[in-house]
């Protein structure tokens, strides 16, 4: 049985079954380490605690016109400065209605979620009553904790209505995925203290300081008691990104590389036999180092910092993957390279930008299907959502959902347009073949984004003619016929909207 990293659900869900995926440098950030003590919160951190119930909205891909099923769980989370309320991102994602509660308080709070973090699982909650925060005191933050010593976790698990506490022992901290997104990877600290349902969003305390947020464990009869929490330096991050106002992401470089310590290897691309160096193999189009760096170099110094043979920095007094020093900064902000090119030492500067490009790879919440229905054709946006929920085994259209990065895909295509099911009727018979199938042109017009699919079918012209990959055969519809079946469609399939192009709108 495979054993999966997932996230500590709300109290009603079982574990999320999604692969943790690891993908071009996404990073981590490093602190000072507390020396290892007990880790026995003060006994006010039970007044500090927070029980979330969320209400959420399950949206339907596979009839995306549809408003999607009606859930629920609970999670944890806890108070901080400025009258905030920290959780996972996990915990609130698709809610339409929060309420939250405190220890010894009868009273339930409706909050709303002002910022939200998706790649990090991280989320703050306000409310609009401040008596909440009466006699509730904000906890503080401390560092990452040392291997082997003690934290206490404290949350609302397997649907308790009082506050729970397990203990447990710092026993990895790493560069590690994380399963809300699928696509992202970040420093993480393993602990052996029990995460289940409910738990997430929980502080994770050590000397009376918060050293981490409970997030996500195994699921499977592989491991047991491993849970793992978002340490300080990401939550830092988080909160410092939001000081703007927004939520900007993670930012890239958008590049790959290749370690070079083979020493035939450096010795083809002259290099001295000092074990520095890597070996920049792709640069993503549209990325942070699009026009900066070029395949082929050779980048020795990240930010003033050695890059080692193998990929790692020392920073902070630490050996590290050299991305971690990416993870230390915001949108907007600079590094400097200093790269090896065509043998010449070359320095560049950087401007920091997130890496749109893996949107389609990570899962996706809070936004609604997009979707174009026309002659009982429905077009989607090919992304993961799509993906499990029609469990596409195709080999072509997994091939342009898992090369849409690595073969810069989205260059011709921002967005792969799938013609994702068709609804029968006696207009578009014996068009069944074309199911699942990837749009490449309507009406003459190249088709590049959901967007191009509505403009091009509202075109006035006798005869549709949509051609996709795979066959020259084109489907072709009569204008006539299409709009005769319009209402009759409509009706048969309950669709109340034939488009929703705005993910944000209902």
């Amino acid at each position: 049985m495979y054993s999966v990293t997932t996230p500590a659900r709300r109290q009603s869900g079982s574990y999320l079954s999604r692969w943790s995926v690891k993908i071009f440098l996404m990073a981590a950030l490093v602190c000072p380490a507390l020396p290892a003590r007990a880790g026995d919160a003060p006994p006010d951190v039970q007044r500090s605690l927070v029980r979330i119930a969320a209400t959420s909205v399950t949206p339907d891909y596979l009839q995306p016109w549809n408003p999607g099923s009606t859930g629920g769980g609970v999670g944890t989370g806890f108070v901080i400065d400025g009258r905030r309320i920290l959780t996972n991102a996990h915990v609130i994602s698709n809610t339409k209605f929060l309420v939250v509660e405190r220890e010894s308080d009868p009273k339930q709070y409706t909050a709303r979620v002002k910022y939200v973090a998706h790649d990090s699982d991280l989320a703050l909650l306000e409310l609009d009553d401040p008596t909440f925060f009466e006699n509730t005191p904000a906890l503080e933050f401390g560092a990452i904790p040392e291997l082997e010593s003690t934290v206490a976790v404290y949350g609302y698990p397997l649907g308790g209505d009082r506050a729970s506490v397990t203990t447990g022992v710092v026993s990895r901290i790493d560069f590690l995925p994380y399963s809300h997104s699928v696509a992202d990877s970040h420093l993480a600290i393993q602990i052996d203290a029990a995460i289940n349902p409910g738990n997430s969003g929980g502080p994770v305390m050590q000397q009376g300081r918060v050293v981490g947020v409970a997030f996500q464990g195994f699921s499977g009869a592989v491991a047991q008691n491993v849970g793992f929490m978002i340490p300080v330096p990401v939550i830092r991050r988080f909160l410092a990104d939001i000081a703007d106002g927004s939520y900007d992401r993670y930012v890239d470089l958008a590049v790959s590389y290749f370690k070079l310590q083979n020493p035939a290897q450096r010795r083809a691309l002259g290099l001295a036999n000092d074990d520095r160096g890597v070996l920049i193999s792709r640069v993503l189009a549209g990325g942070s180092c699009d026009g900066k760096l070029e395949n082929g170099d050779v980048l020795v110094a990240l930010n003033g910092h050695p890059v080692a043979s193998d990929g790692f920095v020392d920073l902070d007094g630490k050996r590290v993957e050299m991305p971690e020093i990416v993870e230390r900064k915001l949108k907007g902000e600079q590094v400097a390279l200093d790269v090896i090119r065509s043998g010449q030492s070359v320095r560049v500067d950087v401007d920091l930008q997130p890496a749109w490009q893996f949107a389609q790879q990570s899962a996706r919440y809070d936004v609604l299907p997009r979707y174009v229905v026309f002659g009982g054709l429905v077009f989607q946006p090919l992304g993961r959502e799509l993906m499990e929920s029609m469990r596409i085994e195709d080999m072509r259209i997994r091939y342009f959902h898992e090369f849409y990065v690595t073969d810069q895909l989205y260059v011709d295509r921002p967005e792969i347009v799938l013609l994702s099911n068709i609804l029968p009727d006696p207009v578009n018979t014996y068009l069944m073949p074309f199911r699942l199938t990837v749009v490449d042109e309507i009406n003459g017009r190249k088709i590049r984004t959901l967007r191009d699919v509505s403009e091009a079918l509202k075109m006035d012209v006798p005869t549709h003619v949509i051609r996709v990959i795979g066959t020259t055969r084109p489907i072709v519809f009569e204008a006539a016929a299409v709009a005769q079946a319009r209402d009759r469609i409509r009706t048969r399939y309950n669709i109340n909207r034939e488009e929703n192009l705005d993910e944000k709108n209902p």
